[in-house]
């Protein structure tokens, strides 16, 4: 599917990377990538939906053709936020959006849908494999306090399945190790580890070592949550083999701030939008026309 138009757009000291697919006057789509991909990762999935949207994907800054900031701060969930916000304004700046994201372009998409500002520009949201840091800190709290031995497990297993994210916190070693190992052989590890088939990206070393930011700036909202509601019709999709958020956290931690939340499980990995597309593209076509006839949650949705 060829690029309909490629933009630069400026938010703060950051150049963004954008790219529009598809019909420009259909209900417009926005993915948005997580780590430690850039909008590549959504590639097998642009040309089917372009068939019946208007498609707009975006470099995070960092990643790919995108500039990235100086600071750590500059990697905050309040940045990103006004990146996603920059760039709704050149592609969409009159209608709300459908929003699609996965792994940290989820984390960053919770920012910006639970945004009393912002929501708003949103029609819908499909999140994969990424909660709100927030919802997950009230979601680690209530468990802890609850006394139910099930909870605690489920706690427990998540902090065993987020054990890249305390290597992350350390300065040198986690640049040094993405740069001699895991950035190197990303796409080998990908087979070996997750069964997914992906091209090399060109920019995957630099991907890797800036997005380790991502984690750095913004871990600590797990411990200072705060309270992030949302009247954005939510839908949750959950793969079910996801080897580093489980679904339990994903489907629970929402459940107390969103007004209309479904979920649905599908039988993948965590990076699903590499392994699954045409399962995603369905899940996304019938949630986005449900949301534009204005009939709400279809059924078959509900979750």
């Amino acid at each position: 599917m060829q690029a309909q138009r490629n933009l630069k757009i400026r938010s703060g000291d950051v150049e963004l990377a954008v790219t529009e697919y598809g019909v420009g006057n259909a209900p417009t789509v926005l993915l948005v990538h997580g780590y430690p991909d850039s909008s590549d990762v959504w590639q097998q999935m642009v040309g089917p939906l372009s068939e019946e949207f208007h498609v707009v994907t975006y470099d995070v800054r960092g990643c790919g053709h995108s500039t990235a900031p100086r600071l750590k701060g500059d990697y905050s969930l309040q940045w990103l936020a006004r990146d996603m916000a920059a760039v709704l304004d050149a592609v969409s700046p009159d209608e709300p959006v459908h929003l699609v994201a996965h792994d940290w372009g989820s984390i960053q998409s919770w920012e910006a849908v639970t945004d009393p500002q912002l929501q708003r520009r949103f029609r819908s949201f499909v999140t994969i494999s990424g909660p709100s840091l927030d919802h997950v800190g009230h979601w680690i709290r209530s468990s802890l306090a609850s006394g139910s031995a099930q909870r605690w497990k489920a706690v427990g297993g998540q902090f065993l399945h987020s054990w890249y994210i305390w290597m992350f916190q350390l300065p040198l070693i986690a640049p040094t190790l993405w740069k001699a190992v895991l950035g190197r052989r990303w796409h080998t590890l990908l087979a070996q580890q997750q069964g997914v088939q992906a091209e090399p990206s060109a920019t995957q070393l630099r991907d890797g070592v800036n997005g380790i930011e991502l984690y750095r700036a913004n871990i600590r909202r797990v411990a200072l949550p705060q309270r992030r509601s949302t009247r954005v019709p939510v839908l949750q999709i959950l793969p079910v083999r996801d080897d580093f958020v489980t679904p339990d956290l994903v489907r629970d931690c929402a459940r107390p701030w969103v007004e209309q939340l479904s979920s649905v499980e599908i039988d993948a990995g965590h990076w699903a939008p590499l392994s699954h597309g045409p399962q995603l593209v369905q899940q996304i076509r019938d949630f986005v026309w449900g949301m534009t006839s204005d009939k709400g949650v279809p059924a078959a949705l509900g979750g």
